[in-house]
């Protein structure tokens, strides 16, 4: 199974590679081809969620200090963020057919109906502009979503335990199922 972080994972264990065999981690910006040819596909992420006072810094300088509890500790850990090089990366990858990301394109409601406010990111339209991948999705709200942004079919995802996606790896034509 590839993945990629979200903002609520043990990143010293990704860090580590302290994962189970079956279990790959995908770097932000990094393209993958996983899977048996010729049906693989290209997948790119980019994990982790936006955070205005730390944007501009650089990746590897994101701090991620030991605190007094594990949950302190997560909350304190910068690594759950992407930066600005992270975006710029992922903008200027080409061939991707799947691109997935932790937070939503602009416009995004999370509730119901698409009501309240907008809590798309305006780095992950800049990244599908550019990109153009075949697919594009995303979970941070855990609400399943299926839209159109910068022309890219952009689909959010519900929670593991409401449902899933069966993806048809050449059409890439996508199959809701409930739980």
């Amino acid at each position: 199974m590839y993945w990629i972080h979200g903002n609520n994972d043990n990143f010293d264990a990704i860090e580590a590679g302290d994962l189970p065999a079956d279990l790959f981690h995908i770097e932000n910006a990094v393209a993958v081809r996983p899977g048996p040819k010729p049906l693989a596909l290209t997948v790119a992420g980019l994990g982790g969620t936006f955070a205005p006072t730390w944007y501009d810094t650089r990746a590897a300088a994101l701090p991620h200090p030991k605190k007094g509890s594990a949950k302190a500790t997560e909350l304190a850990d910068k690594r759950r963020h992407f930066v600005r090089e992270d975006v710029e990366r992922c903008a200027g990858l080409r061939g991707i057919d799947i691109f997935m990301s932790h937070e939503a394109a602009k416009p995004f409601r999370p509730y119901p109906g698409g009501r309240g406010p907008d809590a798309g990111k305006s780095q992950i339209n800049e990244i599908l502009d550019s990109m153009k991948p075949r697919l594009h999705l995303f979970g941070h709200h855990h609400r399943f979503s299926d839209d159109i942004r910068e022309g890219v079919r952009s689909v959010g995802l519900d929670l593991v335990t409401r449902s899933y996606l069966l993806i048809h790896a050449v059409s890439l034509e996508i199959e809701l199922r409930t739980l």
